[in-house]
């Protein structure tokens, strides 16, 4: 899955990821800002907004971890456990609708595996509007997760 909204945003690249040999495996998440109050985990466009919101909330005292998992499926879900397991909260955001979603699946697997005994409040899905994505440009910024709403999302998980 690809996000045409990142159509012409420049990107930080490494040189080991400038090299012919260098792959991406697939199915492994890649942790991209270490922290220890919240996980945030999110694919495609949504990961850059996770990791300005939790620049944000550095700022406030509260470190995020920020898992990309780069691929759906196979879903690196014990990276995202041990996260779990250390961070104590779980948000997960995506652009696409809440029901069916990445995030809902992302939260039954915590919740039916060995990491949901260690959350310390119900995960929380940033996700974008139940509604069709609309034309204009001002209430398509509003249909979809901005860094705003991360920011909220992980105060309430923290309740904060």
């Amino acid at each position: 899955l690809e996000s045409e909204l990142l159509y012409g945003v420049p990107f930080e690249m490494s040189e080991q990821a400038q090299s012919k040999e260098f792959v991406i495996p697939i199915g492994k998440a890649k942790i991209e800002r270490q922290g220890t109050h919240v996980t945030l985990v999110a694919h495609s466009r949504p990961v850059g907004h996770c990791i300005e919101a939790a620049s944000v909330l550095s700022k406030e005292g509260v470190e995020c971890e920020v898992i990309n998992l780069r691929t759906i499926r196979p879903m690196d879900i014990e990276t995202v456990e041990a996260s779990v397991v250390k961070t104590n909260h779980l948000v997960t955001v995506e652009g696409g609708w809440p029901q069916f979603g990445v995030g809902a699946e992302i939260c039954a697997r915590i919740m039916e595996g060995p990491a949901f005994n260690y959350l310390d409040a119900p995960a929380v899905r940033v996700t974008g509007a139940d509604v069709p994505m609309p034309y204009a440009k001002i209430l398509e910024d509003n249909s979809i997760p901005q860094v705003k709403d991360i920011v909220f999302a992980v105060k309430k998980a923290l309740n904060i």
